[in-house]
Order: structure tokens, then C-alpha cells, then sequence
């Protein structure tokens, strides 16, 4: 009996089938389900906010045969994303890829903060100061040709971010400093009650507390030390410096990705996530690297 009964134990024992285990809300994309018409939707829009224009038929072709050949796998589109932002093989209508990835990075930057301006505007505008500059040294006006030459200079520095952020010579905060930091962001955004608006709203997404633009007012207006984002600065420069080396500067890198990239805002996790990312290179294609892989904006969720 008693060796009858352990017999049935172990009989119950090992003919009990285990219930599958299930993460619920864990489902992987049935990527091979989704339609090739999707797939080049997602390579037309990669080119498109990589490198501003629509892909050749050959390089359609290309792309997709080449996402779809690997199930549209994450390291797949990271291979696509970094091709555009990083090849520098030469192309019939463009240099490379990567020249055309940072004059897109350029201009948009430029259509964030100085309306667009073309690079020809900007150019003479720089020649009026130079010319200006010129004058007031050939009269003897010293103070008036280091103004006017100050000028000049600063708007030279734009036209040269693009080449200068593209070989490394610059990260994307100077890119900021030197955008907003010029005559023509001070002509959009006239009088120092608008200028320090502006420069908080443009890099924070949002305005001054009274006591931070109280300081940063005393600073423009009248060079005077005051404690900003907790630095103490005394100009302008140091002033626009100051906001471009903050992390909440890098969260607004984050914001504005998101918002041109994907038309919403981040979450909390997904700002602190990139802004991870981004100090590891201080190089914005970083943030957009990420988002691009992404099944959300591939449209394959």
C-alpha cells in the first residue's frame, strides 16, 4: 500500500503540465508582416529629416532591400541612420551623406533661432559691418572699428558652424552660443526684456523667473556680476555661455528632438535617457540617432 501510494505521487508529480509562463504588454512586432510600402515610408522619412531630401529610386531600392533582408532588426536601421549622418562616400548631386546631414542640422538650427536666415542675408550683413569697420579705422575711430568689427565677426562665426560642428572642431552648444550671440538674433528679438526671453525660451522651453531675469538683466544692460543658473557672469557672452552649459540646456536638446522628430513631447524617462546619451558625446546626433531606430517613428508599432 504504501508503496502503491508514493507510485501515484510520482506519477502526479511528473505528468502535471507546467502552464506557459506570459509577460503580458511584452509583444514583439511581427516585423515580417509589415507591408513593404510602410518600410518606404520609414527609409523616405529617414532621408528626408537626415539629409532634407526624398532617396533616388536606386537608393530606395537599396534601402528597403536591405531593412527587409534583415527583418527591419534594430541593428539594421541603426546601419541606415548612421550611413546618412556619417558616410562620406562621394554622390552624384551631394558631396556625401555626411555633408548634407550637417547642412540640414545647420539650417535647421538657423530656422530655430534666427528665422532662417540664409547664408547670403548673413553675408551682407557681415560686409556692412566690415565695410564699417573699415571706414572708422582709416578715420582713426578705434572704439567704433572694434564695435563694428565685433559685429562682423560674430556673424562670420555662424556661417562657419556648419563645417566647423561637422569636422568636430565645435560641439552643438557653441553652435547655440554663436546663433544667439549676433546682430540678427538681437534684431529678432529687440531690447534686453526680449533678448532674455527669447534665450530661455528657445533653449529651456520656458521663461526667466523673476529673479533670474532680474540678474541676467543687470548682467545685459549694465555688465554688472550676478549670479545666473549658478554662475556668476558679467556680460553678455558670459551670460549666453552660462544657459549653453547647463543640463537643462541638454534637456532642451532633448525636448526639441523630440518635437521635430516625433511631434510630442518626452516623457521624464525618456529626457533623462537621452540626455544620458548625449553627455557621453555632447553630439546632438546622438539624441536623434536613437529616435529614428525607433518603432515609433519608423511607423512599425
Amino acid at each position: 500500500m504504501r508503496y502503491a501510494f508514493v507510485a501515484i505521487v510520482f506519477l502526479s508529480l511528473f505528468s502535471c503540465k507546467k502552464d506557459p509562463v506570459v509577460f503580458e504588454n511584452n509583444d514583439i512586432p511581427p516585423y515580417d508582416e509589415i507591408p513593404t510600402i510602410i518600410v518606404q515610408n520609414y527609409v523616405n522619412r529617414l532621408f528626408i529629416d537626415i539629409i532634407g531630401r526624398e532617396p533616388l529610386d536606386a537608393e530606395m531600392d537599396l534601402e528597403v532591400n536591405a531593412l527587409e533582408a534583415e527583418d527591419l532588426s534594430m541593428e539594421s536601421r541603426e546601419d541606415l541612420v548612421e550611413k546618412l549622418m556619417y558616410s562620406e562616400a562621394p554622390l552624384e548631386g551631394d558631396i556625401s551623406y555626411n555633408h548634407a546631414c550637417f547642412e540640414k542640422l545647420y539650417e535647421d538650427t538657423k530656422a530655430r533661432l534666427l528665422e532662417g536666415s540664409s547664408d547670403g542675408f548673413i553675408m551682407s550683413k557681415y560686409d556692412i559691418f566690415r565695410f564699417a569697420a573699415i571706414a572708422d579705422s582709416l578715420s582713426g575711430n578705434v572704439t567704433g572699428y572694434e564695435a563694428n568689427m565685433e559685429l562682423a565677426n560674430a556673424l562670420l562665426a555662424i556661417i562657419d558652424c556648419k563645417e566647423s560642428l561637422r569636422t568636430q572642431t565645435i560641439e552643438i552648444n557653441e553652435v547655440y552660443r554663436r546663433m544667439t550671440y549676433n546682430w540678427i538674433y538681437d534684431e529678432i528679438n529687440m531690447n534686453t526684456f526680449n533678448f532674455i526671453n527669447a534665450t530661455f525660451n528657445d533653449m529651456f522651453f520656458r521663461y526667466p523667473t523673476q529673479s533670474e531675469f532680474d540678474n541676467a538683466y543687470s548682467v545685459i544692460e549694465f555688465n554688472e556680476p550676478a549670479q545666473v543658473l549658478g554662475v556668476v557672469v558679467q556680460n553678455k557672452l558670459e551670460y549666453i555661455e552660462a544657459l549653453t552649459s547647463t543640463t537643462e540646456f541638454e534637456e532642451g536638446l532633448v525636448r526639441w528632438s523630440f518635437l521635430n522628430m516625433l511631434a510630442r513631447e518626452p516623457s521624464a524617462q525618456e529626457v533623462y535617457a537621452h540626455v544620458g546619451l548625449f553627455e557621453q558625446t555632447n553630439d546632438i546626433l546622438t539624441i536623434y540617432k536613437s529616435i529614428f531606430k525607433t518603432d515609433e517613428y519608423a511607423g512599425f508599432d
